[in-house]
């Protein structure tokens, strides 16, 4: 079930500095298009792939707060698990 969240412009802003910068790592980037892909549409969701990335970019402390503020609002739009 989708959740009805989307990307606001200040992650959006953080996610287009991310994906633009050469320093980014590979997860950073994957976080950052999720968010990005999210921007205007509440119907998409962090998929299992980007959501790790994100995980893996919040825990690293070399990443940029850019890429911090997009890796945090893909994992917001990642689906709850229903036990």
């Amino acid at each position: 079930m989708a959740k009805k969240e989307v990307t606001s412009s200040k992650s959006a802003s953080a996610a287009s500095k991310v994906l633009k910068s050469d320093n980014s790592s590979k997860a950073a980037k994957s976080a950052a298009g999720s968010a990005l892909s999210q921007t205007k549409s509440p119907s998409k969701v962090t998929g299992a792939q980007a959501a790790t990335a994100a995980s893996k970019t919040l825990r690293q402390e070399s990443s940029s707060k850019s890429a911090k503020s997009a890796a945090g609002s893909a994992l917001t739009q990642k689906p709850s698990k229903k036990k």
